[in-house]
């Protein structure tokens, strides 16, 4: 077992009193794993409700004081430390037999268009094995068609965008693939969380929330990771969702600038 610390410091600046939402605290599957808590503080203090959204993610909202807004919290997340370990034999489902939690998860949504990306899909995938191997297959695609790079981070880019430009950033690897494999009628969820360099060799790149998805297969949801396309160490969820949109760190209802992004997660030896 090993431990890690994860964290963010984030900063806005706000012209008058503006509403917020903010998704960041770790996912309630993760909670038997926090050795300390991911308490959201508040500087200056402010008043602050929490509730569970529609995909079961814990939310924060609060009213933002006009001026400097500072969110920041600091866990110690207890880890197997093992390696993400493939299911190679999990089997795809034939849509009549879905359970139907994971419909949703068929269907486009705003980053992800399937009526856009279907005839691709199949033309590109409809010769590769079901299952997990398809999965893969989508997976292996994506991280060799698009070419990452922050300077290509664009909070309106969708799947099919993405497809087109072949840049991107983890969000962007996530949303094609999500796209592709609900394409091929397998149910595709988004997801956003920490994911550190540990066991990864330097050079490492500046440290942000990760984006990855699920895929559900044989009967349970698996993680695929289409930007680093390997089994990873220490990947902590905070939100799932159909995509970027459902699980966005903070919405903010009025005019802000972020000021500070600071993220962490790092082992502690």
């Amino acid at each position: 077992m090993i431990q890690i610390r994860v964290g963010y410091e984030l900063t806005y600046q706000f012209p008058q009193p503006t509403p917020l939402i903010v998704t960041l605290n770790i996912h309630h599957s993760r909670a038997s794993d926090l050795l300390r808590v991911d308490h959201l503080i508040t500087r200056p203090s402010t008043a602050m409700a929490a509730y569970r959204d529609g995909f079961g993610n814990w939310c924060t909202r609060l009213v933002a004081p006009a001026g400097q807004l500072t969110l920041t919290a600091d866990a110690l997340v207890q880890d197997t430390g093992l390696l993400e370990t493939p299911v190679p034999d999990a089997r795809q489902h034939d849509v009549q037999i879905l359970p139907a939690e994971a419909l949703v998860f068929l269907l486009g949504s705003r980053y992800c268009e399937t009526d856009c990306l279907s005839d691709i899909a199949w033309q590109l995938f409809s010769g590769t094995p079901p299952g997990w191997a398809r999965v893969q297959a989508i997976c292996d695609f994506v991280h060799q068609h698009i070419t990452f790079g922050y300077e290509y981070a664009d909070a309106t880019k969708t799947a099919l965008q993405a497809y087109q430009s072949g840049t991107g950033v983890c969000r962007d690897y996530a949303h094609l693939a999500i796209a592709l494999c609900r394409c091929m009628n397998i149910p595709a969820r988004y997801c956003t969380g920490y994911l550190g360099d540990i066991g990864v060799p330097p050079p490492h790149g500046p440290m942000d929330f990760a984006g990855w998805f699920e895929a559900y297969l044989g009967d349970a949801w698996h993680t695929f990771d289409a930007r680093n396309n390997e089994p990873r160490i220490g990947r902590i969820l905070i939100a799932r969702g159909r995509d970027a949109a459902d699980v966005a760190i903070s919405t903010t209802f009025g005019a802000n600038e972020l000021e500070h992004f600071k993220v962490w997660a790092e082992e502690i030896v």
